[in-house]
């Protein structure tokens, strides 16, 4: 089927462009209208689809409407190509300037293309949501907002730090509060003359007590090492991943256990040097308790 081609404005033969071919009758251009808009109506629906799944699964709705457009403006964009296509508008030579100019555009426009690519994928995985607090690029705090340049969070020291998506996406990222629970180690140091098994008994009961405390796992001492001047003990609990809960928790069960070690009459004891003076096996310690005075 012949096709008719324009010049390019302000010249004389110009640079071909492609129009629609000079015998396409009424049925040719209906059928591209027909075309058009019926990937209109589709981009619509699956907008619409696409975000009222996406709501169901999250209730971050912006995310949803964002991705939804996305997917209907591709649809459109398909929909048009294809409707001149059935005009038998040869494409070729425009599609090839308009690659060129594509590539151009890309380099100076690299910086936000890979940031506003990067939020697409982070709002389509969803490895945090609006309200978990996450630790990236040494910033922990709460994540207020994710949008399609970068990732907003609020620090626990009240700062608002604005992330691009692409160094979110490039980095690892914890999520604190994604499984509900967090688990806290309290380091306790005993004195050797200890019985570690009832060590690790007052220092579970005194936590399991602890309100915040999670039952389930149960709180666990554990022995570490042998110190220079102490037995080590790792107290490990679990509570709510909130960082203030963390907080309030490690607060109590310090206070709780501290209490438990006087009432069972288990010493936390200070560090200690022992000297041997002139060569002989006479030992004197310095308590540091006593300002170094010897004994």
């Amino acid at each position: 089927m012949p096709s008719l081609w324009a010049a390019a404005p302000g010249t004389s033969t110009g640079t071909p462009l492609p129009v629609a071919p000079a015998n396409a009758d009424a049925w040719d251009w209906t059928r591209a209208a027909v075309i058009f808009l019926v990937a209109i109506s589709i981009a619509q629906l699956a907008r619409r689809l696409l975000a009222r799944r996406l709501r169901q699964e999250d209730d971050e709705h912006r995310a949803a409407e964002t991705l939804g457009r996305v997917a209907g403006f591709v649809i459109v964009v398909a929909g048009f190509v294809y409707a001149l296509s059935a005009l038998d508008v040869r494409l070729g030579p425009l599609l090839g300037a308009l690659g060129i100019g594509g590539i151009a555009l890309a380099f100076a426009l690299q910086d936000i293309l890979e940031n506003f690519i990067a939020g697409l994928i982070i709002q389509a995985r969803r490895p945090f949501r609006r309200g978990d607090e996450i630790r990236t690029h040494d910033y922990v705090g709460r994540v207020e907002d994710v949008n399609l340049r970068t990732v907003i969070i609020r620090t626990f020291d009240g700062e608002r730090v604005l992330l691009p998506n692409a160094m979110v996406l490039k980095a690892p990222v914890e999520n604190h509060t994604a499984l509900g629970q967090r688990r806290s180690r309290l380091f306790v140091s005993v004195g050797y003359r200890s019985d570690l098994r009832q060590v690790k008994t007052v220092l579970e009961s005194a936590a399991a007590r602890v309100t915040g405390v999670s039952d389930r796992p149960e709180p666990t001492a554990l022995f570490e090492e042998f110190g220079d001047s102490a037995l080590q003990v790792s107290l490990r609990f679990w509570h709510d991943a909130r960082s203030d809960t963390e907080v309030r928790v490690r607060d109590a069960v310090g206070i709780a256990v501290k209490e438990a070690l006087d009432r069972a009459g288990i010493e936390i004891p200070f560090p200690q040097r022992i000297i041997w003076l002139g060569g002989e096996t006479v030992g004197s310690e310095i308590d540091l308790r006593a300002g170094g005075a010897r004994r």
